[in-house]
């Protein structure tokens, strides 16, 4: 039976060099509370409204936003991020938390554990977070059809080039996120953003893919 790094070897070689061009967006800090607390921050009963609709399937940037209070700083007009989830996640980028005074772990979305906490205010009250301010890992969102044509499966780590605004830059440890419920869309925080010359809603050229780690 071939070993965990014989099947590694065997899938690297497998990937495919390939020139897509993938839609990303520029994730800048937001916040994804559960009902309980946008309750508590905005008062009883009280339900988020939707201010724009995101790129995946029923996500959507709301019309609320919060305040940020850390040690050393705050950050006003944090937007909230729906529908309501089953745990509170605050998502930042190292530029805010160097505001903040705050040191958050890179993490894929919904992995809380050992990660600090931080105040959240809103209009109607404030909430002391125990955890859950992350800096996201980079990642790709995308569907099965596009995954397979990609040569990747879901929870695989990929290094891609990505040309654009006139520079051309190396983006490692870009986790893959493979669902049916996934549009195709690489997804940056704002000081990666910045650092490549990108705006949110445009098209990058993913000149190469290439296996770098599988966590399954």
């Amino acid at each position: 039976m071939a070993s965990d790094r014989e099947k590694v070897s065997q899938r690297a070689r497998r990937a495919r060099p390939v020139a897509a061009m993938i839609p990303m967006a520029i994730s800048v800090r937001h916040v994804h509370l559960t009902q309980a607390t946008v309750e508590q921050l905005f008062g009883p009963g009280y339900l988020l409204h939707v201010r724009v609709a995101l790129s995946q399937p029923g996500q959507y940037a709301a019309e609320e936003t919060v305040a940020l209070v850390g040690p050393r700083g705050r950050l006003d007009r944090v937007r909230i991020v729906g529908p309501p989830r089953s745990e509170d996640q605050v998502e930042v980028s190292r530029t805010d938390e160097i505001e903040l005074g705050i040191n958050a772990p890179l993490r894929e979305s919904g992995n809380l554990a050992d990660t600090p906490g931080i105040v959240i205010e809103g209009p109607a009250g404030s909430v002391r977070l125990r955890r859950g301010v992350i800096r996201a890992l980079r990642h790709i969102h995308m569907s099965p059809a596009d995954a397979d044509v990609l040569g990747v499966k879901n929870h695989d780590t990929v290094a891609a080039v990505v040309a654009a605004g006139g520079r051309r830059l190396i983006f490692g440890d870009i986790a893959v996120r493979v669902s049916p419920a996934f549009r195709i869309e690489l997804h940056l925080d704002s000081d990666e953003g910045n650092a490549a010359g990108l705006k949110s809603g445009t098209e990058v050229m993913l000149t190469e893919i290439r296996l770098t780690q599988s966590t399954r």
